[in-house]
């Protein structure tokens, strides 16, 4: 009997994982995600903010070789940078890739650091999405934290996504709530981020996250009493991308 014919697109192949894979656990997913073919070369992306541990833990298992790549915007809290290199050694991550603005635009774009204030959709730009789309060239898929309970644009997220045609973003957390994050991080005696007790239950860069209260949700810190939701990197065509849309 003739072999299967591997599906020529990223949709076809995103169509297919996800049928394969829809009612998976989170770590299946992932372990997937890092040996299947239909995946391919895959890296995962990291904040090391509030919940970032639980992906960068399983990876840790499963392939601790994986590439993690973890975007420094310059403008990182001072905790998440000391939480990123212990968590790296704790976790015994082989393959870490720091990745910075560059830095002759930010030197044209954002000479004084403080684009943020009066566009920080073009901070984002600078900063975050140019700097991640260029680290991502190499690879056919990347793995993200993402989660429905998190609201906005993620309420209908399936465990892989067809990034514009490009590659395969992965999202095995995606069923996942609050709860399950909580719960996985106290059963593995998982380090938190300091700011995660002190009402950062999502966490970017310093200047534009604050604390939640009680009743807010989630992202409710982001770019507060703004209309900014995302930082764009989960928009292939964000605003001030070659060819991109808003």
């Amino acid at each position: 009997m003739p072999l299967e014919s591997p599906p020529a697109t990223v949709a076809e192949r995103t169509t297919k994982l996800n049928r394969r894979f829809r009612h998976h656990s989170a770590v299946s997913v992932v372990e997937h995600a890092l040996s299947d073919p239909l995946v391919g070369h895959t890296a995962l992306v990291s904040s090391f903010g509030a919940e970032s541990v639980v992906l960068l833990h399983m990876v840790s298992i499963l392939d601790r070789t994986t590439p993690v790549l973890f975007i420094d915007t310059g403008m990182h809290f001072p905790e998440t940078l000391v939480y990123q290199r212990e968590l790296c050694e704790q976790l015994r991550l082989a393959d870490v890739r720091t990745i910075h603005p560059d830095r002759e635009q930010t030197f044209l774009r954002d000479p004084d650091g403080i684009l943020h204030l009066f566009d920080p959709d073009a901070c984002c730009r600078l900063r975050k999405t140019e700097p991640l789309q260029a680290a991502l060239q190499p690879f056919d898929a990347w793995i993200t934290g993402r989660k429905r309970y998190q609201g906005g644009t993620r309420l209908e997220l399936e465990h892989f996504e067809c990034e514009n045609g490009l590659r395969i973003k992965i999202n095995p957390l995606a069923y996942w709530n609050q709860q399950n994050v909580q719960d996985y991080i106290d059963s593995n005696g998982l380090p938190r981020h300091p700011l995660a007790t002190r009402g950062y239950p999502s966490i970017g860069c310093l200047p534009c996250t604050d604390a939640v209260g009680l009743e807010e949700g989630v992202r409710a810190g982001r770019w507060r009493g703004q209309t900014k939701t995302e930082c764009g990197i989960h928009f292939v065509n964000a605003p001030g991308l070659s060819g991109g849309q808003p």
